[in-house]
């Protein structure tokens, strides 16, 4: 079973939680890589606005053949409204349930989502690399904060991603002339390295294989194509 660190509980109130956000900010580190990883997984969430179920899934590939090497899915009650800037209260509980369905500790771990490309610098990404104490990083598919100038049309052009002046992320063509995603590092990696395993995480999608395969979990845990025994 893959571990965690219960920093704090999930039965808070919305003020409570962006005074929690900005407490464990000062925690987030942005480092290089101790060392390089040979596994990675991917986290994805799924869930209607307006109700409480979620559906959460991990998809772990090795890095090198990003052959899928495990998977978990859970489906569960969100504790906590749908409010955009604290959707992470609403989507990690139900994430490190699946977490400890997992047999392998993954190396790093990617979000579907963001890290420090955030109004308070800590989106999914880096809340969730504090529970997990390893390196996460966040690949978004929209802008929730910053703005860049538009990357070259070529795969792996990217442009930074600023907000207040302040570096928080980067937009990142995956693919040739296709809309960028946006990297930002969580916790315990810095954005080269996002920038990197985001553009070595290549099926020839604009989603990277990781993210990508968790979104496709999540959906067919949706659908009841997939039981919870995942």
């Amino acid at each position: 079973m893959a571990n965690y660190q219960p920093l704090h509980d999930w039965n808070v109130s919305p003020t409570e939680a962006v005074a929690l956000q900005q407490q464990l900010r000062s925690q987030i580190r942005i480092e290089p890589l101790a060392e390089p990883p040979k596994t990675i997984a991917g986290c994805d969430i799924s869930f209607n606005k307006f109700e409480e179920t979620v559906y959460a899934g991990i998809v772990v590939l090795r890095l090198d053949t990003l052959e899928t090497i495990e998977e978990a899915g859970v489906v569960s009650t969100a504790p906590f409204p749908y409010i955009p800037g604290l959707l992470s209260f609403r989507e990690i509980p139900s994430l490190l349930q699946a977490w400890q369905k997992l047999t392998i500790e993954p190396d790093v771990v990617m979000f579907d989502g963001h890290g420090t490309a955030h109004p308070r610098r800590i989106g999914i990404a880096s809340h969730a690399g504090l529970f997990l104490n390893r390196p996460t990083f966040g690949c978004g598919k929209s802008v929730l904060v910053g703005k860049y100038d538009e990357p070259d049309l070529e795969r792996g052009s990217w442009s930074p991603m600023k907000h207040y002046g302040e570096v928080i992320g980067a937009a990142l063509r995956t693919k040739n002339k296709v809309n960028p995603v946006y990297v930002s590092p969580g916790h315990l990696i810095d954005l080269e390295t996002a920038i990197a395993l985001t553009l070595q995480c290549n099926g020839g999608y604009r989603i990277p294989e990781p993210t990508r395969r968790a979104h496709n979990l999540v959906n067919a845990l949706r659908r009841g194509e997939r039981d919870q025994s995942t």
